[in-house]
């Protein structure tokens, strides 16, 4: 059951990459609650829509509202929206441990009255508790102490997620957030993302690949190559006719099979 409450309007969004046209004309809205997903073939410009959207790279031509406010208002918006990209490039001996890098998510509030250091003692209070609470959600509290370049793909996948469940947030945007997971470990991911969605309330936009994941999980899909093929519930957008209009021919769709 959504709100039925648009988080995300995007009317008209074209982006340039230098001279190659990488999105034409998309428009769609993210209603409150649901799930959506992004698909189509490599070079789609599904990654490109998706930062053009979080306002990482400059439109050519558009308007996108988010929260109901001008993107130009994100800024001020920021605490509200989780973002996991498809490649979180760091350097592995930079010596962080995961309790820190989630400490990173929180973010500090205005809090009147009390004098300066009560105010800091308790934002710190604050911060580590609402710290140990997200990895406990995200199964990764045994980690607390590991330094974040010794972790697995999955393991930095759930520790991102917990960075964004850190602060509250509306809207949680995941950029091919199952790249270099294997199959049950996507499956667990999606399993325990449904699961937070559920109990935050909030609305997902996520780029994907997986097609039998997206039609098992998601609420809408959009399909894109360039500019919107189709949208609709997964049944409906996942057809074979449009997996053909979007993916052109020689396109095949193959089924996971979990325990």
């Amino acid at each position: 059951m959504t709100n039925e409450i648009p988080i995300l309007k995007v009317k008209g969004l074209t982006v340039y990459q230098g001279s190659y046209l990488a999105v034409r004309d998309v428009s769609f809205e993210l209603l409150s609650g649901t799930d959506t997903a992004i698909v189509g073939p490599n070079g789609a410009g599904k990654s490109t829509l998706v930062k053009a959207v979080l306002d990482l790279i400059p439109r050519s031509a558009g308007n996108i509202e988010i929260f109901g406010y001008p993107i130009t208002r994100l800024r001020s918006l920021r605490r509200l929206l989780g973002y996991m990209p498809q490649n979180f490039i760091f350097d592995r001996s930079f010596p962080i441990s995961v309790s820190e890098l989630v400490g990173l998510g929180w973010m500090l509030e205005n809090k009147r009255g009390n004098s300066f250091f009560q105010r800091l003692w308790g934002q710190d209070r604050e911060k580590s508790a609402a710290v140990v609470k997200a990895l406990q959600r995200t199964d990764a509290y045994h980690l607390r102490h590991q330094a974040i370049g010794t972790l697995s793909g999955g393991q930095l996948k759930r520790v991102l997620l917990a960075y964004c469940l850190v602060m509250p947030r509306k809207l949680l945007v995941l950029d091919e957030a199952f790249a270099g997971v294997d199959v049950q470990g996507a499956a667990d991911f999606y399993a325990l993302l449904n699961e937070l969605k559920r109990e935050e309330g909030w609305t997902v936009l996520q780029v994907s690949h997986d097609i039998d994941m997206v039609s098992r999980h998601c609420d809408r899909v959009l399909c894109l190559n360039q500019t919107v093929v189709c949208t609709g519930q997964p049944e409906i957008a996942l057809s074979p006719q449009n997996l053909l209009a979007t993916y052109g021919p020689g396109f095949s769709r193959y089924q996971h099979h979990h325990n």
